[in-house]
């Protein structure tokens, strides 16, 4: 059966690997920028667009370079909110019912407080959640080319506001030559206070980035794990304890981690019995959305519905909730699966 956009775009669904600075609305940006007196590389909605995409980048530091623009208008607490509010709305649009979208507060500072810079994307959240009835949670990152103590007070961040919406800690950043290994105090101080974890690895870095992230860091959760396969040992031993990766697909096209869609590893991961769930990463940069990327993998990697219908179950079974709310968001997720031929 060949699925069109329409029908994909009915499903519901789940997204777990999202970054609030990558889901900027452009006429959002551009409001914020002029505002803010931040110079734009566009000045049209369409324009800034075309402006975000990162649709032939050499490397992951190339793609991770346009995220300069969006964090300079990110530097009040109105901004943050206002972002974090209008992403569960898109969100929503998308019908998805849960999503984790993950940001590094240090971004944000000096200009707001700590508090300030955690507090504000919560109510944005809050008031999406609440509009619109897609569940949202924030997940803190850590940064690889910042200081490890910065990650470790990010750590602490995030603990801090475990159970008010809070719901992981994460290492993200540049990969090539920003070990994990580094920051494992904060991965150390989250886990210790029953924080769950997931890192960014196996994206600008080979596998034994991967295995850092799981061996050292003790991560729950692979951020995309694409060249997870160049270890076959690895690749086995993450797959037989269930280890989630959270599949990008579109990104991993822009920062060249894969030359082709079509030969994604996502495919044979999943083939093995991996846990793959799919995700849009950035959606500005990446011009894409949940829709989108499922819908690549019916066209170019040849899953089709009931493979679909698993990879937003793998999502919903790799939330970071609890396990009441985890069974019944699978739940909910299996009965509207279920109704829509």
């Amino acid at each position: 059966m060949t699925l069109t956009r329409a029908h994909i775009h009915q499903l519901p669904k789940v997204e777990l690997h999202v970054h609030l600075d990558g889901c900027i609305r452009p006429s959002t940006m551009l409001e914020l920028g002029q505002g803010q007196g931040v110079s734009l590389p566009a000045s049209g909605p369409e324009a800034l667009a075309k402006a975000m995409l990162v649709a032939h980048a050499d490397s992951l530091e190339e793609y991770l370079d346009r995220y300069r623009f969006t964090v300079a208008v990110m530097q009040t607490a109105a901004a943050l909110e206002r972002i974090a509010y209008e992403f569960v709305v898109d969100s929503a649009a998308e019908n998805t019912r849960y999503v984790e979208v993950r940001y590094c507060p240090a971004l944000h500072m000096p200009a707001l407080s700590l508090t300030q810079a955690v507090e504000a994307p919560l109510a944005g959240i809050r008031r999406g959640e609440a509009e619109t009835g897609t569940m949202a949670r924030l997940i803190v990152c850590g940064l690889r080319t910042l200081d490890p103590s910065v990650s470790l007070d990010m750590a602490r961040a995030a603990v801090d506001y475990k159970g008010d919406g809070v719901v992981a800690f994460d290492l993200a950043g540049s990969e090539f030559g920003h070990p994990a290994v580094d920051h494992a105090p904060a991965f150390e101080f989250a886990l210790g206070h029953d924080l769950p974890c997931t890192c960014h690895a196996g994206e600008g870095d080979g596998p034994d980035s991967i295995r850092q992230a799981v061996h050292v860091c003790g991560a729950h959760r692979i951020g995309h794990g694409t060249r997870l396969r160049e270890d076959p040992d690895l690749e086995k031993e993450l797959i037989e304890n269930g280890v989630p990766l959270e599949i990008c697909l579109t990104s991993n096209r822009h920062t060249h981690t894969v030359v082709d869609i079509a030969q994604h590893p996502a495919r044979r991961y999943f083939d093995l019995g991996g846990v793959v769930t799919l995700n849009t990463d950035s959606r500005l940069m990446d011009a894409t959305t949940i829709t989108d990327e499922l819908l690549i993998a019916h066209e170019q990697l040849a899953f089709t519905r009931k493979e679909i219908d698993t990879l937003i179950l793998n999502a919903a079974d790799s939330a970071f909730l609890p396990q009441g709310e985890r069974q019944a968001l699978r739940a909910s997720l299996l009965t509207e699966l279920e109704a829509i031929s």
